[in-house]
């Protein structure tokens, strides 16, 4: 079924009392249940679903969709952990299984691990894979240093974050050159640093050539590369800077000072943004 682990757009053949079976491409049907279904839909309708198998193993459409397809990675929270393996939370009522087999590590309930969705071709299911290695590749040489790119990051270590790049690249951001948390499953944007020989890409979270402040300062010209404006300036409540850039007033203060001087932000009447060129 080459409609297994993807979101797929699918006729409607008939009704019965638990739903809608759809047409399949090799001629079979697989069910849309009851509950998915608005009550408005009429046989030829055209749905698009995912569909996987139930708890069962039986085929099964769903109008939802998971966190990752077939072949794409995603971070996923373990659920469960029982002697033949663990159940990771994918966003479908029914959780994605992680074989022990397949496991690069032990798993622990409610820790976030990096999981590949695969087919197991012997049982036609789809399962998770937390050994990723042998499905990352060297990236090309068009990964130049200063080039932009978006990346996933799945994993901290000693040395730093891991990133995934293009669902089949890794690429690493140094801890010593991170000033504020990054959180594991976040996708964001990245600069490449240099492509190692290996094929592997060092990254940093700044454009190259900028230049590097002090933690503070980082923390908002991060926040405004994302978000282009913050509402604080220097009345503003000082538990609202707390809150949203976790640090005193006097700091706050002293670090758009900073910014200012070197020309890489306004201070507005109502907040701060970064200068445009």
């Amino acid at each position: 079924m080459k409609e297994l682990g993807l979101i797929s757009k699918l006729y409607i053949n008939r009704f019965t009392d638990f739903g809608a079976y759809l047409a399949l491409s090799d001629g079979g049907e697989v069910l849309l249940p009851k509950g998915y279904l608005k009550g408005d839909e009429k046989e030829g309708d055209e749905l698009e679903v995912f569909v996987y198998t139930d708890s069962e193993d039986r085929p099964v459409a769903v109008t939802d969709r998971p966190k990752a397809l077939l072949d794409e990675f995603a971070v996923l929270e373990c659920k469960e952990v029982t002697k033949f393996g663990a159940f990771m939370d994918w966003g479908l009522l029914k959780d994605l299984f992680v074989p022990n087999s397949e496991m690069a590590k032990p798993m622990t309930p409610g820790q976030k691990y990096f999981i590949r969705v695969c087919k197991d071709y012997k049982t036609e299911r789809l399962i998770g894979v937390s050994k990723y290695r042998e499905f990352m590749y060297p990236a090309p040489k068009d990964y130049e240093p200063g080039n932009s790119c978006e990346g996933l990051i799945f994993e901290k270590t000693d040395l730093g974050y891991k990133v995934l790049l293009e669902d089949r690249y890794e690429g690493l951001i140094y801890a010593n050159e991170v000033f504020q948390p990054l959180e594991i499953g976040e996708r964001r944007k990245l600069w490449v640093k240099k492509r190692r020989d290996d094929g592997k890409i060092d990254l940093q979270v700044l454009p190259i050539g900028r230049v590097k402040y002090d933690e503070g300062s980082e923390k908002i010209l991060q926040l405004l590369e994302e978000k282009s404006f913050l509402p604080l300036h220097d009345k503003s409540d000082p538990e609202e800077i707390k809150r949203v850039l976790g640090m005193s007033k006097k700091h706050f203060k002293q670090c758009i000072g900073q910014l200012y001087k070197a020309r890489e932000i306004q201070i507005l009447e109502d907040g701060i943004s970064l200068c445009r060129d």
